[in-house]
């Protein structure tokens, strides 16, 4: 243990101020760093604005939030890792392309400029404005965007400063915007019917750039889904069976794509308002230090008991992972402070980097923020907000109590101890800041009151300015200002992620494979409706493996919820099936990028650590399962059926973990970790007969275990200072 380990309490205000960061981002200097921040501010409080004040015409916001994000995105994010040692830029190299590409976009965006003051102050229409100003700078858009991609590549970028194709990239999205804004009144109506050739380019070099921005702040997972999606509408004629269609012309499928019903549809509706305002909120929570106060929180509260620092994972990971928005995202800013304390305390590596990846998926499904997801489940389905998160809330709670009951029973078979008590926060201290929590209980309580959850998100934001109030860091006017760009440069991951998303989601839309996926569900459902929700998970899993939540559920929403449905699954329980799954990608081997970032913070196998964490959030794939059959679990039903359900659910996920840690108040043997997962199954499925017998198996193998273990010596306590 390290000197400064060993001096004074954990400081989770400093150690746990981490953001998600992507290995590709710049830290800008100068000039530059000054216009990214004005950039930054005027983007989010653009939004803040549009959202309580001043309402936006719904397609032309969508646009604007799109282009702004593309525009701060090329700004910070880089196409590739700049390289550790800076070299001598070899500028007669790069003279020639500079030129052509720099050339090319500054005169689509100069056309773009001609074009707006002709209609603005010379009165044309889109009709009467002369050919060759859209002809020409279409073709100087699409190559100024296609060069500035590959130049980017060719040419390594630096650290510190943006370097030119990405200028030529950020004036292509401007515009890209202008023309869609300039030409709105007419691309409502024509755009993916009956479009005119500069349409085409427009949308083909809009939807460059969004794939482009998605590949450098969310990798080529996405991209690729995106990509295969995108030549599925032109080869569907030659496939077979329920894949095959009668294909699209690239000028209506392409510009169909760039609509409401693709990138400007439900995807980025949710990012353009609900992401945008609670990830705001997490700024200020976290410009603030208020942030800071829920994981000191969590150590006071567990930091001594057994395994202590695992289950400071938990809580803090819930509280912080349901407003982060991206599981892998609260991985790397809570685990670089919770893992290296569990190793401490005597978790193998791998089983650190799983508890925080497990924990970190969980704060996807926690009540009342879910992440993003309620909020595209809210847009998608019809159902009001607040009965999405008080469905969500039992779910929640045995995905929570599972991961903890793994974690305590880890620690009592090692023997572990918890931390010192002089190297924890004082829970006096922080007892008398519990005003702190206001901001999230204003937030839950404005929901509840019946205020709109824009309303109600806003309200929360305010209230957490006014509470840092009462804190050494008090957001004055430079410190909200600070915050609205720190919102800026988180929310550029989930904007583009959803703008992707809405690429897949307007194929699906398009060519009608989602139906046909429907049909060929139900045709499963006839033989056995077990094999049919197997077959719906794996597709949700499949989906979600390497895609951030929002967009993992935006897609297996559009693809296997309308199947379920046809099956006569009520619409609540159809989505939050899908959901749960979606989730729980994160950790599913073998492209689990919650568990490989807990994993690269824990120096153990990426592979044994997603394996890992999936048995530690087991109980994530056995709920959907239960609440399909049984909906009191989603709040369905009489008081007293939401009641027992819960209650013998609460025991069957301990029972759960019990089998899967090989713990029972005791060692468990396999004969022992056999029956407590047969009573674990029958506990938690809900009818009265199965629970009896569950709990009649627990108290039995209770019994069992104490006659067996009594004598038998325990194992020997791991210290805090291993």
């Amino acid at each position: 243990m390290t000197s400064s380990e060993k001096s004074g309490p954990i400081d989770a205000a400093s150690l746990a101020d981490a953001e998600e960061g992507m290995s590709s981002q710049r830290n800008l200097t100068r000039w530059q760093k000054v216009l990214l921040f004005f950039l930054g501010l005027t983007y989010t409080s653009f939004h803040l604005l549009v959202l309580n004040v001043i309402p936006m015409e719904t397609w032309a916001f969508r646009i604007v939030h799109v282009a702004g994000a593309l525009v701060i995105g090329f700004a910070i994010v880089a196409a590739c890792v700049p390289p550790t040692d800076p070299r001598k830029r070899r500028w007669m190299l790069e003279l020639l392309p500079m030129v052509l590409t720099v050339g090319l976009a500054l005169y689509a965006l100069a056309t773009m400029a001609i074009a707006l003051y002709m209609k603005l102050r010379l009165g044309y229409d889109a009709y009467s404005l002369p050919e060759w100003i859209f002809q020409t700078f279409s073709w100087a858009l699409l190559a100024s965007v296609v060069l500035g991609i590959v130049f980017a590549w060719l040419f390594k970028p630096r650290s510190d400063r943006i370097g030119w194709y990405d200028w030529s990239l950020m004036a292509a999205s401007i515009s890209v915007c202008g023309y869609l804004l300039s030409n709105l009144d007419v691309l409502q109506f024509r755009m993916g019917v009956i479009p005119e050739q500069t349409d085409f380019w427009v949308a083909t070099a809009g939807i460059l750039l969004i794939l482009e921005l998605t590949r450098r702040v969310a990798g080529m997972a996405l991209v690729v889904i995106a990509g295969i999606f995108i030549l599925y509408g032109f080869v569907g004629p030659w496939l077979p069976g329920v894949l095959e269609h009668s294909g699209y012309d690239a000028d209506r499928f392409i510009t169909y794509i760039y609509t409401d019903n693709g990138i400007l549809g439900p995807t980025t509706a949710v990012s353009s308002t609900y992401i945008v305002l609670f990830i705001a909120f997490a700024a200020f929570l976290q410009a603030s230090k208020v942030g800071d106060y829920f994981v000191n929180f969590a150590f006071a509260a567990a930091g001594r008991a057994r395994g202590g620092p695992a289950k400071v994972a938990v809580f803090a990971s819930g509280l912080m992972g349901m407003i982060n928005g991206t599981s892998a995202g609260n991985v790397v800013a809570t685990g670089s402070l919770t893992i290296p304390l569990m190793k401490r305390v005597g978790y193998k590596p791998r089983s650190a980097g799983a508890i925080e990846a497990a924990a970190s998926t969980g704060g996807q499904i926690m009540p009342p923020v879910m992440g993003a997801g309620a909020f595209i489940m809210a847009e998608v389905t019809g159902i009001p907000y607040t009965d999405l998160i008080i469905a969500a809330l039992i779910p929640a709670l045995l995905y929570f109590a599972s991961v903890y009951f793994m974690v305590d029973m880890e620690a009592a078979k090692t023997g572990m101890k918890g931390l010192p008590s002089k190297e924890l926060p004082q829970i006096g201290k922080l007892l008398r800041q519990v005003y702190l929590f206001a901001p999230i209980i204003i937030l839950i309580g404005a929901l509840f009151m019946g205020y709109s959850v824009i309303r109600a998100g806003t309200v929360a934001l305010m209230s957490a300015v006014v509470v840092s109030w009462l804190t050494p860091f008090r957001l004055g006017l430079f410190g909200s200002a600070r915050a609205l760009e720190l919102a800026a440069r988180m929310s550029i991951q989930l904007i583009a992620v959803c703008a992707c998303a809405g690429i897949i989601v307007g194929v699906i839309g398009l060519t009608g494979v989602g139906l046909r996926f429907s049909s060929l569900l139900l045709g499963v459902a006839e033989n056995s409706q077990l094999l049919a929700l197997l077959f719906a998970m794996c597709i949700s899993v499949l989906l979600g493996m390497g895609m951030p939540t929002t967009a993992a559920y935006a897609v297996a929403a559009s693809v296997v919820a309308p199947g379920l449905i046809q099956m006569g699954v009520a619409p609540l329980v159809a989505h939050f099936f899908v959901f749960y799954f979606a989730v729980i990608s994160a950790i599913t081997p073998p492209v689990a990028l919650a568990a490989y970032a807990g994993a690269a913070i824990a120096g153990s196998e990426p592979m044994r650590t997603s394996v890992t964490a999936f048995k530690i959030g087991l109980a994530a794939f056995i709920v959907p399962f239960i609440f399909f059959y049984h909906p009191a679990l989603l709040m369905e039903g009489e008081w007293t059926e939401i009641a027992q359900s819960f209650a013998t659910a609460m025991i069957g996920v301990f029972m759960l973990a019990a089998a899967a840690q090989g713990w029972f108040f005791g060692l468990a043997g396999r004969v022992v970790r056999v029956l407590l997962f047969v009573g674990a199954l029958m506990a938690i499925s809900g009818d009265l007969i199965t629970d009896l017998v569950g709990l009649g198996l627990a108290v039995v193998l209770f019994l069992w275990q104490r006659k067996v273990t009594r004598g038998k010596p325990q194992p020997d306590p791991v210290t805090s200072d291993t």
